[in-house]
């Protein structure tokens, strides 16, 4: 009964979903969760021209290690394929210019095609820095809001930062075009005029006489 049960998932039985789910708990105790990769390591691991370009991309952007490297990647492999896929049809198939125009669009609105190029043939020659430029993290330190792209990060994971309205701490976050010029510090950040930071408020006290004033306590 428990390899005829595991043999498919509880949310494909229809109308009988739920008895099967059911069952499947009381034989294997769970339902598996099925998580899609994010990124996929390199087939030859000691290859130096990869391994050189790796860390020079890690040091230029900021980024926390090699997997942020690989997941970028990942993305641009399955952008290309879909890419290569729609190249394969008639100009006028259907699918090829529905798919492919929204692919064109996506890519222009997150910065990462120019408007002039939005044909299928450009998609196949985009490069990782591509994306890199249009992450939230090499935002802020370009617009000069951070010291070094590293302070961008830290800025970034403190809370320090919003796009428009929100506070955003991933630094991977994608920025779209019509959001870029919205980049700025958090209203609660002491960078953006909000409550001073613990070292600024403990020489505030030590300049009082060691008395906090009132508006500093709330």
């Amino acid at each position: 009964m428990s390899s005829a049960i595991s043999t498919f998932l509880p949310t494909q039985c229809g109308r009988y979903s739920s008895t099967i789910e059911r069952l499947y708990k009381m034989v294997n105790g769970r339902i598996p969760s099925v998580f899609s990769k994010t990124y996929v390591t390199p087939r030859r691991p000691y290859e130096k021209a990869r391994l050189d370009q790796e860390l020079r991309i890690i040091g230029e952007y900021g980024l926390r290690n090699k997997r942020e490297v690989w997941r970028v990647k990942y993305t641009l492999a399955n952008i290309r394929k879909a890419a290569r896929e729609l190249l394969t049809l008639e100009e006028k198939d259907p699918k090829r210019l529905f798919e492919g125009n929204a692919l064109l669009r996506r890519l222009v609105r997150i910065g990462v095609l120019d408007e002039s190029r939005m044909k299928l043939d450009y998609v196949l020659g985009l490069k990782i820095e591509d994306f890199l430029e249009r992450r939230l993290q090499t935002q802020v330190f370009k617009l000069g809001l951070a010291k070094s792209i590293h302070h961008a990060r830290v800025l970034i994971r403190q809370r320090h930062i919003r796009v428009r309205k929100q506070v955003v701490n991933i630094p991977s976050f994608i920025v779209r075009l019509d959001s870029q010029k919205h980049i700025d510090f958090s209203l609660k950040s002491p960078f953006g005029g909000g409550r001073p930071g613990r070292v600024k408020r403990k020489n505030l006290r030590k300049g009082s006489g060691g008395a906090a004033p009132e508006e500093e306590e709330d």
